[in-house]
This record gives C-alpha cells, structure tokens and sequence, in this order.
C-alpha cells in the first residue's frame, strides 16, 4: 500500500536534476519555445471552462474528496491547475489529493519530482501508490515465465507473448487503476469521491467517445458514490501546453529530450518518435537493455512487429544484437508453425472444447516438439497420445464437462 509523500519538489527517486532546464527542441506535440514558463498561474482566462456535468457539480457542493491521478505528463499536471484553480472559486472544502501510482524501472526519472513540484505549486497532498507485486517489468518478466509454464503443460495451444498490447492493456489496469482505487477506497470509506482524469478528446478517436463524468465502477458501493470526472476533455493541446508552461511545471521528457508523452519510458502505445527521445536519455539505457533482453528471450517484439531493438541498436552490446537475429529468426518460425494449427483447436473462450484426432493430435505435438526447440523449453506433451491424454483430463477438469470420445 502506498504511503504520503510530502511535497518537496527536487526530491524523489532518481532524480535527474536535469529537470529545470530550458527548453531544447521544438517538434509537433512539444512546448512552444515562446512561452515564458517563468512564472504565472497557468491559468488563460480564454481558455475553454473546465467541463462539468450535474452529478459533478452535486458532489462539489457536498464537498466530495477529489483525486487527481498524476504521472508528471503534460494532461494530468494542466487538469490539477484548472482544477485546483475550479475548487477554490466555488469554495469547496473536502479533501483534495494528488495521486501517483510508481511504475517503477519504466518511469521517467523525473516523473516523481515532476509529480512533487506539481503538488508544491497547488499545496495539495502528493500520495504515492505502488503495485506490491513488483513494478511493470517485473510483471512482464512473471508474465513470460507464467506463459512458459503454461505452454509446457499444454493449458495454452499457442506460446503467449509477454507484453501488454493495446487490446490488452494490463499495464494500465494492474499497475493504475486498481492500486488507485485500492487506496481511495481505504482512504475515503464512506464518502464519494470524484476520480480526476486529464484525457482529452483531441487526443484520439477513442476518446472523442468520452463523457464529462461516469460512475467509477471501482469505487461507487451501496454507500459510496464515486464518479470519473475529465474536467478539461474539450481542451486543445496549445492550453495545455500554455497551463504548464505558465506554471513551470514541464517534465524533462518533453523539455530536453523531445518526446510528445510520459507514461512508461518505452510505452507500447509509443510513436517511433518517443521510443527514440526516451532511448536518447542515458537514464533509460539500462531498462531498455532489459526490455530488449526479454524480446530477444521471448521471440516477441514488444509493439506487435516493431522492434524495440531496432529503435537504438548501438546501445545493445554484440551479443545481445545477436540474440535480438536469432530471437527474430525463431520468432517468423515460430508464427509460420502455429498457423499450421487445426484452426478450431486454438483459444476460445471455455477452452478446449473438443479432444483432437489422431491426426490433428500428431500435428500439435510435432509443432510442439519444433516450438520447444527454438525457445529452447523442455515441455511435455509432445507425442499424438500423451496430447489427446491431455485434452481429456482438461475437459474432463471443466466444471461443464463435455462428452469426450
């Protein structure tokens, strides 16, 4: 469970001290260099309203606690200003919280410092929460084991990468929203509590879908009433930017190394653009050295067929470029076998819902035997009647056990 931090900026894990310089570059999605981030309040009173809806407004007048989740980025520091600036005015007087959940290797190192000045320059409560199973590359290290594992005993027909993916984004869900949650709820039983986001519909067509406000299926109980509040949706990156720059809270990532968002250092949602910029900071080179690692060990590029090796080659030694040659040559083999599965015998949901034939038995086990030799795995199952013996006890362990022949 995660504890208080007090706000002390120029604090924290790793801090880089690199995160007060000027801006060096400008590129789409970056801070203009003209703006003065030297002082201000980073309030531009053109600048469109906070968005609000009347189950929002309720809660305000009722003095509801607000969290404002917050990674450092340029959205989440923007909505604690305008939010901030928004409670103040009405006179609310609940509990207000900054919330940072510590991802741990696959953070920017300024991003906990970046989180601290930005609840110095509020007075608002810094709250850090962590996954305590470990950080995210620890997850998709257990991840991959846990894979390795299934596949040796035939519970999985497919070898399983260890990546989230952007249909499967555990990372943010495991590692985010659940830690989140787990300490809002402790901390404010009892009381409703608005969840503050800082997305924004220019960001993607997906969350142009977006509401002002929705119930917080995590939080709300038959006690507690819990909403997911996006106060500045309808704002446009060039506020964004203005906000932060006029409160000189800009994350290093964008100020010195060019990127266009923070999240994990090497995000799977990343442009090729960000991979570069976060492979540009020497803070990031030994996690990169070990995502690399585990796509040459596992055989899977960590964005779908993009390479994270590829993006900075030269900070890889010469074995491990090599393993990176060997891992994408056994990668191809690797999907070229297991297209060669008996398509109605692959994963659906209630899996394994029919015993292989002789024939369809002999194929799995030899593809098996192939599989196991790239990845360099001792699994079992590997002849035509040892995986037919499986497929039955499988089913026969189902709680809706089919007939089997």
């Amino acid at each position: 469970m995660g504890a208080s931090c007090p706000a002390y900026a120029g604090q924290g894990r790793g801090d880089s001290g690199r995160s007060a310089l000027p801006l060096t570059r400008s590129r789409q999605g970056t801070l203009p260099l003209d703006i003065d981030a030297s002082a201000g309040t980073g309030w531009d009173p053109t600048s469109p309203p906070i968005a609000l809806t009347p189950e929002v407004t309720r809660l305000l007048a009722a003095d509801a606690a607000v969290a404002i989740g917050v990674s450092g980025g340029k959205d989440s520091c923007a909505v604690a200003i305008a939010v901030d600036r928004h409670l103040s005015a009405i006179g609310h007087t609940g509990p207000r919280i900054l919330i940072h959940s510590d991802l741990g290797r696959v953070e920017w190192r300024d991003s906990l410092p970046a989180c601290q000045r930005l609840a110095e320059r509020i007075g608002w409560e810094l709250v850090i929460v962590r996954r305590q199973a470990g950080d995210l590359l620890h997850r998709w290290e257990t991840r991959w084991e846990r894979n390795i594992a299934r596949y040796v005993a035939l519970e999985c027909v497919q070898v399983i990468l260890p990546w989230s993916t952007p249909a499967l984004r555990f990372c943010t869900s495991e590692a985010k929203t659940k830690v989140i949650a787990s300490a809002l709820a402790k901390r404010f039983a009892g009381r409703p509590i608005l969840n503050v986001t800082g997305i924004r519909r220019q960001e993607s067509a997906s969350r142009r879908a977006k509401p002002i406000g929705t119930i917080d299926s995590n939080l709300t109980t038959r006690t507690r009433e819990a909403f997911i509040w996006n106060p500045i949706i309808e704002w446009p990156i060039e506020q964004v930017w203005r906000t932060i720059g006029e409160a000189g809270l800009t994350h290093e990532a964008y100020a010195v190394y060019g990127s266009t968002r923070v999240s994990c250092v090497f995000c799977i949602m990343s442009s090729i653009g960000d991979l570069r910029a976060a492979a540009s900071c020497p803070d990031n080179h030994e996690i990169y050295r070990a995502m690399v690692d585990l796509e040459a060990r596992s055989t899977f590029a960590f964005q779908g067929n993009r390479w994270l090796a590829d993006t900075a080659p030269h900070l890889l030694d010469a074995e491990m470029r090599r393993a990176v040659t060997r891992a994408r040559l056994a990668a191809h083999e690797r999907m070229r076998l297991e297209a060669r599965l008996p398509r109605h015998l692959l994963y659906v949901k209630g899996w394994p819902t029919s015993v292989p034939t002789h024939e369809e038995a002999d194929q799995i086990a030899e593809i098996r035997r192939r599989i196991s030799t790239l990845l360099g795995i001792d699994a079992d199952y590997l002849t035509a009647p040892a995986v037919r013996d499986r497929y039955r006890d499988l089913i026969a362990a189902k709680p809706d056990r089919l007939t089997v022949t």
